[in-house]
């Protein structure tokens, strides 16, 4: 009887390659969990959807007549309101970027940890950003209207949505400071950098892209608002360029109006509402263009 012994340098364990199988229990809970937040994201989007889908099916008739565009309300056509939702929300935004994107560079690039004056605007900030827009709305006519008794006008609007808009540019800015990595923060200063040129050259064009979504989102929110627009301004179906001077149209307003002029104004309404849509987009990827031209190259 012949007894072989096995080679001195051969495995005797052969070792498995590759990655082991999943369990059956964790392969079938990982199909559950897709297959839900699948059903979630589906779900979702079926709102979104249909409101697009009603908003193009409805609105898109009043805004194929170039005379939308380029006449007035008394005309025809909506520039009046086109035009007075632009400035009014533009001044808006002139107000409350800057001082937005200060406040939020205070709280993370100065302010110390413990300091009071950052704790109480963190709470301010919070505060505002629940604030109804009625409710600025009101502060804005009992300051500017009833204790001042300056007029009505499109300014007095933008000072309302100022308060409903610096709160989420401050909390939207804030956080994108935060995740900008601090590695960037201690090689600039190691250079010699002053910390004033390294929040302006590094860290803001770092994160600038979040930032402009941030701001984006403050000014598709405000350039909405029907309360400001219904106590601090009248309305006027004529063309008024001038902020600061008379009544002056806005779209929401324009939408009101018309709604409460009955089912035969019913596709101004929605004109009015996929115009406002269109704006924002507009507003929204033009803004998008111009973060990335300004952000940091990549290679």
């Amino acid at each position: 009887m012949t007894v072989t012994t096995p080679s001195p340098t051969a495995d005797p364990v052969k070792k498995p390659s590759g990655f082991t199988p999943l369990a059956k229990r964790r392969r079938v809970a990982d199909h559950v969990v897709r297959i839900a937040v699948i059903a979630a994201l589906l779900v979702a989007l079926v709102p979104l959807v249909w409101l697009v889908a009603t908003l193009v099916i409805r609105g898109i008739e009043p805004l194929l007549d170039i005379d939308w565009w380029t006449l007035p309300e008394r005309k025809g056509g909506a520039a009046n309101a086109i035009v007075g939702t632009l400035i009014q929300t533009a001044l808006a935004a002139v107000i409350s970027i800057p001082l937005g994107i200060f406040v939020a560079i205070y709280l993370v690039e100065y302010a110390a940890k413990k300091s009071v004056l950052a704790r109480v605007t963190t709470f301010m900030v919070d505060i505002l950003s629940g604030v109804p827009s009625i409710v600025a709305a009101l502060f804005v006519y009992a300051v500017w209207r009833t204790t001042l008794g300056f007029p009505r006008s499109g300014f007095v609007v933008a000072i309302a949505l100022v308060l409903l808009m610096v709160p989420l540019v401050v909390r939207a800015t804030e956080e994108m400071l935060k995740i900008v990595p601090q590695d960037l923060r201690e090689a600039s200063y190691a250079l010699g950098i002053p910390k004033w040129k390294t929040i302006v050259k590094i860290v803001l064009p770092t994160a600038l892209s979040g930032i402009v979504t941030g701001v984006m989102l403050a000014i598709a929110r405000v350039m909405g608002e029907s309360a400001p627009v219904l106590i601090l301004v009248g309305s006027t179906r004529a063309m008024n360029w001038n902020p600061f001077d008379g009544n002056q149209q806005s779209l929401p307003l324009m939408m009101v109006q018309q709604y409460n002029n009955g089912p035969g104004a019913f596709d101004e309404v929605w004109g009015a509402a996929l115009c406002l849509v269109v704006l924002v987009a507009i507003v929204y990827f033009g803004a998008k263009v111009v973060s990335k031209i300004f952000a940091p190259k990549t290679s």
